[in-house]
């Protein structure tokens, strides 16, 4: 009896999960495209365009907005079915807590994988692709933190890139190559630089000037091959936000940055966050469960309801707030990142643990 009913439980909150979501994207998509609507006009870029562009950034929201579905789902199917008396049912028949609980987690089993898939191989490419239209779009170049551009330390030298198009051609390149005494060896000045996989950054129209002991020579060269580390991947973060990016991407970039002696905290929690982020789902599971073992007079459907929007409000913003706290005050990453859902955790078993004492 308690298996099959596990399976009717599976099809009410994976029904109320998907109906959660849809509204929640509705509501964001109104808010992105409004949001887009100042950029109308800019360099061409017209209302179809934000429109295509809020459409490929969805895969990211669906990301973001799971956990929080799931804890809001799993609250209406758990309520509807207290307020039927359905789990004192269950609960006389011999259904424990603990097996209660075991049976949600395999049902957010499902959620786990799926918020996985949408992070690591559908929200990536989706963003970097909507950055992309965007700028393309709007005819612009890619946003850079200094007037002289993007400078980017790459083993013994220095780049700086003048402007990184959409497509991750660069424009206006120098290179500035020093010795392990940091001494300055040559200076290479290259009108722009196409990125092959196989042989590495070509560039062309390159001036170079190389310091001797004793002289300064000069020569121009059609063209010059550039092999680095430095790759269209590790430009992609200037696109897109760490907390959208894959695993292999902020692993690759978090490396990049320890060789060349960069501060990679930012990239460290994102990397734990997007490790910890699809077992958020569980931990809304497990925080729903308690919501339902209450009477119905200590709160209706709708109450409950609106309990579980705060409480995914909450997660949300704890999340946010503990990475930049975490960057801000050089945390241990591991730590920023899982605190929030330590803390959520916790919270869970303190309800349970008070429902069941009740």
């Amino acid at each position: 009896m308690i298996p099959v009913y596990i399976r009717y439980l599976s099809r009410e909150i994976y029904s109320a999960v998907f109906l959660v979501l849809l509204a929640f994207l509705g509501l964001f998509a109104f808010f992105d495209l409004v949001n887009e609507l100042d950029e109308i006009g800019k360099g061409g870029y017209m209302l179809h365009h934000a429109a295509i562009y809020v459409a490929m950034i969805m895969p990211g929201r669906v990301y973001e907005l799971l956990p929080i579905a799931v804890l809001i789902g799993t609250l209406y199917a758990l309520t509807t079915l207290a307020r039927h008396s359905e789990i004192t049912v269950l609960r006389a028949s011999g259904l424990s807590t603990r097996r209660f609980l075991l049976g949600l987690l395999s049902i957010g089993s499902v959620f786990v994988v799926v918020t996985f898939i949408f992070g690591e191989y559908l929200a990536p490419p989706a963003e970097r692709a909507a950055q992309q239209w965007r700028l393309a779009a709007t005819r612009s170049m890619v946003s850079q933190e200094l007037r002289t551009g993007l400078w980017v330390r790459d083993g013994r030298r220095f780049v700086n890139v003048r402007n990184v198009l959409p497509d991750t051609t660069l424009q206006g390149v120098r290179l500035y190559e020093f010795d392990e005494r940091a001494v300055l060896l040559s200076i290479s000045e290259a009108e722009k630089g196409v990125y092959d996989e196989r042989a590495g950054w070509s560039l062309t129209n390159v001036a170079q000037t190389r310091f001797l002991p004793d002289r300064t020579e000069t020569e121009k060269l059609p063209d010059l091959l550039w092999k680095s580390e430095l790759t269209p991947d590790v430009l992609s973060v200037l696109m897109v936000v760490p907390e959208r990016m894959s695993v292999e991407t902020l692993y690759s970039y978090i490396r990049h940055l320890e060789e060349n002696n960069q501060r990679t905290t930012r990239y460290e929690i994102a990397l734990w966050k997007k490790l910890a982020y699809p077992f958020a789902s569980l931990v809304m599971m497990g925080l729903a469960l308690p919501f339902g073992y209450m009477q119905t007079r200590m709160g209706g459907v709708s109450l409950r309801v609106f309990s579980g929007i705060m409480i995914g409000v909450g997660f949300h913003l704890l999340n946010g707030l503990f990475s930049n706290l975490g960057v801000i005050n050089g945390w241990i990453p591991a730590v920023a990142a899982l605190t929030p859902s330590a803390t959520f955790l916790l919270a869970a078993g303190v309800m349970m643990w008070w429902v069941e004492r009740r």
